[in-house]
């Protein structure tokens, strides 16, 4: 099956760092400039930037100018292919051979990531219309075009979904799941149902009338509500009611009907019983509809002397926003759908009317059904085969060197939950630093960052407030830190802080060392789950020395010009870092000593990164990319992108590990970390990517590529014109995720087998 998307480009800027200069020789093993800082030159517009940037074929003039890199043909547009991915996610509820409950839960993800990319993406763009933005972006869309392409793609994906529903419903009827329509049950279910509306939901319910004494009423982002028209006895008067669904707060959107898994639409529940709510009325129509409100509502930190009120404040404005999208059920009279529009400010356009159900996301109150035979074999992550025995965890990393960690195979409890828990306890152990981006309820680690401060550890923890959607949760998590004597810091001003790390300063034998993790993913027990992500536990004194580095430049703020020594950082260093190493790899490649260049990452939007993929493509070098979602580049294109490759791996666990790998000329390189190859990533957030030498290690990355770039059952492959098609794979075939699993299994068991068998005298193997 395939899926299109039309070749396109968001917007994007190029940075002072993209004219980065490679002092080298022909085959370098280094990156000479470690990441000075360079003065600060004007900024060129966009356009004048990217005209700078030419292949040294082109420069030299060997080659007739055949490819304009600053050409829009060359860019897939950022929004368009956000979109594609989502059409891939629908492909896996739509797909037979995935478990009927993990349909539903695909198709629920494919609702909550429409919501989102409304709020998002949609409110942005709107913003720029409403601001008479007309700047074009690279790929060559005014603001206003982009949405009207997004309205046909979206239109055509909620088709989809409307279909994968409708198909779901008897699918899960025939496995004795049902959601029903009221009006289907035996009245005595009926009769039941309304004695537990009108019991445990119905004095929640506030109907608020629509008159001249009662104006339009407030409708929250993402609310469920009811249009109901009403006549009073012996009255052709009408009067219209809106009635909020109280879905949230303990009220399931799904009411169940006796012991078996029967379920009613609540919305279902309330229409058919709105007597209760307006005894003696005539109801005329009961019509359902869905309002989404667009997210961006940032201020200026800049002005802002207080950052935690400034985020309570945008969080308020976010819920009074305009509205980006009304969603009504089918069969909508046209009155009452242009009075909606009016009344929220909307043109035709921003209207969706489906004949299925409204807010798909609430689907995941199915898809968590506890019936093991429609869901996905249970996976138990193993602990990682060096941590197995129970010395201090900080003897066992210093003796590895490092340890990499991929998560959800691996546990996080056993691994980065232990790291903060042993650090808390330990004696020796003299502080503990961490950045904060998302975590949850369930994740130890908060926990365990108290019990440091009691036990009389400095404690230093820099929470970024503006995690998206997650803002009101951090601030809670921010004061409950500070209640404990915890040092809050909300990074610098300006910037997200998205780098994913911990420092624990601990007294050894041998004087104060530093250890450190760095990941990929957050620091949440629930995504790490779900998610795919790696992480590096190091006490390498180098990157220790580094990451100490980092957290000055967090906890103060101050700007001056910092070096690091390993670590890659944004928003100053990482993306001339990653510039200059892709030109290394065209410098350095040969018949001989071919080039590679392999990038796993959520998403390619930067558009120099984009171009020098391309240049290094015409330079003959072999360009692999694991891309999960956005990317601009277009492989495949003879003389421009024909050394590249893009998949994207779709399974049970969401890719979300970023490795970036060059060849070097036989002195390979790996990184891992939190960064992305988008703009704001590079330019506009604090991130932090580590290199992985240990060459046991580095074997473990590069069979996760393998594997995956090998795989016939999760991988999508990119065409040239944007669009994307499955490998077709047979029954048989395994995916990478379960390959992957498999292989922490057998680790653990062969570890374990061979500590059993161990003779008690014989040193432990320690690697390089």
């Amino acid at each position: 099956m395939t899926e299109t998307t039309r070749p396109a480009g968001g917007a994007g800027s190029l940075s002072d760092d993209t004219s980065c200069e490679t002092k080298t020789d022909p085959c370098p093993n280094t990156v000479v400039d470690k990441q000075a800082a360079k003065p600060r030159q004007r900024r060129a517009s966009p356009r004048r930037r990217a005209k700078a940037v030419q292949t040294p074929a082109a420069a030299s003039g060997e080659t007739p100018d055949a490819f304009d890199l600053t050409s829009p043909d060359w860019y897939l547009n950022r929004e368009l292919t956000w979109l594609s991915f989502a059409t891939r996610i629908l492909q896996e509820a739509q797909n037979k051979r995935t478990p009927l409950l993990e349909r539903v839960r695909f198709l629920a993800l494919v609702g909550a990531n429409l919501d989102r990319f409304f709020m998002k993406r949609i409110g942005g763009l709107k913003q720029q219309v409403g601001a008479g933005v007309h700047e074009r972006t690279v790929d060559g869309r005014t603001p206003q075009r982009q949405i009207e392409e997004c309205d046909d793609a979206v239109r055509a994906l909620e088709k989809q979904v409307r279909s994968a529903y409708r198909a779901l419903v008897p699918a899960l009827r025939k496995s004795n799941v049902s959601i029903a329509r009221y009006r289907a049950l035996p009245q005595a279910d009926r009769a039941a149902l309304r004695e537990h509306y009108r019991q445990n939901i119905f004095p929640f319910v506030t109907p608020l009338a629509m008159d001249p004494a009662h104006p339009f009423p407030f409708l929250s982002n993402l609310s469920l509500n009811l249009l109901v028209t009403l006549n009073r006895p012996n009255s052709d008067e009408e009067t219209l009611a809106r009635v909020k669904i109280p879905v949230g707060a303990g009220t399931p959107r799904f009411i169940q009907v006796g012991e078996a898994p029967r379920f009613i639409p609540l919305e279902d529940v309330m229409a058919n019983n709105l007597d209760l709510l307006f005894p003696e009325m005539e109801v005329k129509h009961c019509e359902c509809f869905r309002v989404t409100r667009n997210a961006n509502t940032e201020r200026d930190e800049d002005s802002a002397e207080d950052l935690l009120a400034l985020i309570e404040s945008e969080l308020r404005d976010r819920k009074f926003a305009p509205i980006v999208r009304l969603e009504t059920s089918n069969g909508i009279t046209a009155l009452h759908r242009g009075m909606l529009a009016a009344e929220l400010g909307l043109d035709e356009a921003d209207i969706y009317e489906t004949d299925a159900l409204l807010g798909m996301r609430d689907l995941m109150e199915i898809a968590n059904l506890d019936i093991p035979q429609l869901h996905y074999a249970d996976h138990h992550s193993v602990g990682n085969t060096r941590l197995q025995d129970n010395r201090s965890i900080f003897h066992i990393i210093r003796e590895a060197g490092a340890i990499l960690l991929h998560h959800p195979y691996e546990s996080f409890a056993t691994s980065v939950e232990r790291f903060v828990r042993e650090a808390s306890q330990d004696h020796k152990v003299r502080a503990i630093k961490m950045s904060l981006y998302r975590t949850s309820a369930d994740t130890r680690i908060i926990e365990y960052l108290a019990d440091a401060a009691r036990n009389g550890k400095q404690v230093a923890v820099v929470v970024e407030l503006k995690a998206r959607f997650d803002e009101a949760a951090n601030i809670r998590w921010a004061t409950q830190l500070e209640e404990v004597g915890i040092h809050v810091n909300y990074g610098v001003v300006g910037l997200k802080t998205h780098a994913k790390t911990i420092q624990v300063l601990r007294v050894d034998y041998d004087g104060l060392r530093r250890y450190v993790h760095i990941g990929t993913g957050d620091y949440h027990a629930g995504t790490a789950r779900r998610y795919v992500d790696l992480g590096l536990l190091t006490c390498d004194p180098e990157i220790g020395e580094d990451i100490t580095e980092l957290f000055n430049y967090l906890t103060t703020g101050l700007k001056p010009s910092r070096r690091y020594s390993k670590v890659l950082t944004a928003p100053k260093h990482m993306k001339k870092a990653f510039l200059q190493r892709i030109e290394r790899e065209i410098q350095c490649h040969s018949p001989e000593s071919p080039g590679l260049i392999r990038f796993k990452c959520n998403a390619l939007e930067d558009i120099a990164i984009t171009e020098a993929l391309y240049r290094a493509s015409q330079a003959g070098v072999k360009v692999e990319l694991i891309i999960r979602d956005s990317c601009r580049l277009r492989p495949g294109i003879p003389g421009l992108s024909d050394n590249i490759t893009v998949i994207s791996v779709l399974g049970r666990f969401l890719e979300h590990g970023r490795i970036y790998y060059f060849r070097n000329g036989g002195e390979e390189e790996y990184f891992i970390g939190s960064a992305d190859l988008m703009t704001r990533n590079l330019e506009s957030r604090v991130e932090v990517v580590a290199p992985v030498e240990d060459r046991l290690l580095q074997e473990e990355l590069r069979a996760i590529f393998e594997t995956q770039v090998n795989d016939h059952h999760n991988v999508w492959d990119m065409q040239s014109d944007g669009t994307y098609v499955r490998r077709n794979a047979d029954e048989e075939t395994r995916g990478c995720q379960d390959l992957f699993i498999e292989a922490a299994e057998s680790r653990l068991f062969e570890a374990t087998r061979l500590r059993r068998r161990k003779p008690r005298g014989i040193a432990r193997r320690v690697s390089a």
